[in-house]
């Protein structure tokens, strides 16, 4: 097993101030409201940093694929959200280091958040209401989840669910929009007029590395889970997480590494997996684009224009069996009858089974005939 090894000091795997909370630190959050709290305080831990130890980039900008080219390698993994014919890319090099973007898109207020140890990479419309929210980090973590706040009433949020844990909103959840890890090769070909996120973020990091170097290993254990993990899957193993009416199907990447597209009954009819292309892992080697390749999935509805479609690999390419229509890896037809045509995702990300679990346990994990 890769040791794992700490870069400039963000993580506190090794600080002696990593505890549980028992009280508020209302000396940081002083315009929290205690009096709405929906968890117990004892299940949130300090992981070191204070309050914006870890820096939220809030006026992000963005830049053309020549010039992200000289830094960021094909293979490297970027988030991948689109809003109204607008593109862009958050390499996970600057996320790691940062953890939450503000972002605007086509004039719709977004937040663009990833938590390493969970796996979690999770986009929210920051809309409440009229109200437009800015989060940061607490520099707290649940479940060894990132606990998130708005700087406008310092409600805290878990990152995973996007539900107010302590604060003004308190059991109000935010709308998780439609987004993938995919590499930056797939993006650049989805997405011809695509935008990069800079490494312009107003602080020094070495973007490029990865801090949390073999934490993904598949014998590793999650940082900061208190008691056991789900028996049903290890809890490291990356799952996609696919929509089944209000329930959640889960299906592990080591399933879709020997079958890259899976079909799925689902209680709105049928979901089809593509996970025919991969990008680099964000949490195994030190340097990201080193890494090995992690299958990049998600999961769509096989209804197009009133027709229920199947797919099957031909030749390397996810094709439909009604029409031989090639599909791309964000759902898009790229040839042939439905060229144009989007299918509609119907997951909510990959993330590491024990955080999902953990969350959800009354989710059912998918397993092959």
């Amino acid at each position: 097993m890769k040791k794992m090894v700490l870069v400039w000091g963000l993580v506190a795997w090794f600080s002696s101030s990593t505890f549980a909370i028992n009280s508020f630190p209302d000396h940081e959050f002083p315009k929290t409201d205690t009096s709405k709290v929906s968890v117990d305080f004892s299940e949130i831990l300090s992981g070191g940093p204070p309050r914006d130890g870890i820096p939220s980039i809030d006026n992000p900008s963005y830049i053309s694929f020549s010039e992200a080219d000289a830094w960021l390698s094909d293979s490297e993994p970027v988030v991948a959200f689109s809003h109204n014919g607008t593109a862009r890319a958050y390499p996970l090099q600057i996320l790691i280091f940062h953890e939450i973007v503000n972002d605007d898109i086509a004039g719709k207020p977004v937040t663009v958040t990833f938590c390493p140890l969970c796996n979690a990479s999770i986009v929210f419309d920051r809309t409440l209401d009229d109200d437009v929210l800015d989060f940061g980090t607490t520099g707290r973590l649940r479940n060894s989840d990132l606990i998130m706040y708005d700087r406008q009433t310092e409600t805290w949020w878990q990152q995973f669910t996007g539900r107010g844990m302590i604060g003004e909103h308190s059991e109000r959840l935010l709308t998780q929009l439609p987004s993938q890890i995919i590499s930056y090769s797939v993006f650049k070909a989805a997405y011809p007029e695509g935008e990069v996120l800079s490494r312009e973020t107003g602080v020094s990091r070495p973007y490029g590395q990865n801090p949390y170097r073999g934490y993904d290993d598949i014998n590793s254990n999650p940082f900061l889970l208190r008691g056991s993990a789900d028996p049903r899957l290890p809890p490291m193993e990356r799952v996609l997480s696919v929509e089944d009416g209000a329930a959640i199907q889960l299906v592990p990447l080591s399933v879709l590494e020997q079958s890259p597209i899976v079909h799925l009954d689902v209680e709105d009819g049928q979901a089809v997996v593509f996970a025919a292309t991969s990008a680099k892992s964000a949490l195994d080697d030190s340097i990201i684009s080193e890494s090995r390749d992690i299958p990049s999935a998600a999961a769509f509805s096989t209804l197009v224009d009133g027709n229920i479609l199947s797919f099957k690999m031909s030749e390397g390419l996810v094709v439909d069996e009604q029409t031989g229509s090639e599909w791309n890896a964000v759902g898009t037809a790229v040839a042939g009858e439905f060229k144009g045509k989007q299918l509609v995702q119907v997951d909510r990300g990959v993330h590491f089974a024990f955080a999902w679990l953990r969350f959800d346990p009354d989710a059912s994990v998918y397993k092959p005939e």
